[in-house]
């Protein structure tokens, strides 16, 4: 089960609580705070606390005292182009932190984004708990043939159902075994922090993770990705609705201009021009490699007869 009975009664007591503050909050995210939203069979995402919003963005940028006589429009404006013009400052004034129950796998990627704090849960004080990431059946793939980190067609009939009993059974006789280590009864007993070497990589931990939102898009945009494995990226997606609750008009630019939004080289440009002018470019004459001329071919939706 994603939360437990006790965890839900202390996220129950934290949203009945209120408090009046003179500090700026978002109407979006009040609303989602301390919330879990589910990730996975068993994970979750949950916004314990957070600082800032659009309008923080723009005073940080304009160095100002307040609001002053600003309108929306014009906030949205400045943020737009704060984000077109890769400026990093004035967003790293909004903070978040969240708390998020994973895979360990999925943990060990995240936890190469190394500009946030991170708080997780002790397995050398505390017993992990059963429970295990099992993938549904569709996300049961075979390696791709194109990509040597990434997976291909989904499984199917035996070979995927001798899988998902592998993936059971597995985690199931690693857990018995870390619990038959660590028990007391009739002998001392195995210290925690050796028993935990036992268990399997898609076993759920949690942990507090605080991040400034400069940081947080640039983790959203590699991990939002299509190309980001599924298992992290569901992760992603789900901050991503957070994210837009929080700070629409940052969202909004963000989901243009990076999301949505590619980067070009120089060379590409150059392509670019030469085709706005009627030219035809092929590979040979484009100064491309194979991969970059392919990759430039997906953006425009450019067909060679």
């Amino acid at each position: 089960m994603p939360l437990s009975p006790k965890q839900m009664e202390e996220i129950n007591v934290q949203r009945e609580q209120t408090a009046i503050t003179r500090r700026v909050v978002s109407e979006g995210m009040e609303e989602r705070l301390y919330s879990a939203f589910k990730v996975l069979d068993h994970g979750f995402v949950r916004v314990i606390d957070y600082m800032g919003d659009d309008s923080a963005i723009c005073q940080a940028a304009r160095v100002s005292y307040g609001k002053g006589t600003k309108s929306v429009q014009n906030d949205a404006g400045l943020i737009r182009y704060l984000m077109r013009h890769w400026h990093s400052t004035p967003f790293e004034m909004c903070e978040i932190k969240l708390h998020v129950k994973l895979p360990v796998f999925v943990a060990r990627q995240w936890i190469r984004h190394r500009t946030a704090n991170v708080n997780e849960y002790s397995a050398r004080y505390s017993i992990l708990d059963r429970e295990f990431y099992i993938p549904s059946p569709e996300h049961i793939a075979a390696q791709s043939v194109v990509n040597n980190q990434g997976r291909g067609e989904s499984l199917s009939g035996e070979e995927a159902q001798s899988v998902l009993e592998l993936l059971k059974a597995d985690s199931a006789r690693c857990y018995d075994n870390y619990e038959k280590m660590i028990s007391q009864e009739d002998q001392q007993g195995l210290a925690r922090e050796l028993a935990r070497m036992n268990l399997p990589a898609n076993i759920y931990t949690q942990w507090y993770w605080k991040v400034d939102l400069h940081n947080l898009l640039h983790f959203l945009r590699l991990r939002a990705d299509p190309h980001a494995q599924y298992e992290i990226r569901v992760y992603a997606e789900e901050i991503c609705k957070l994210v837009k609750e929080w700070v629409p008009h940052t969202y909004s630019a963000f989901e243009d201009y990076r999301l949505g939004g590619a980067s070009l080289s120089q060379t590409s440009i150059n392509v670019l021009r030469r085709m706005i002018k009627g030219k035809d470019v092929d590979l040979q004459s484009s100064g491309m490699s194979k991969g970059e001329w392919e990759e430039f071919k997906s953006i425009f939706l450019i067909r060679e007869f």
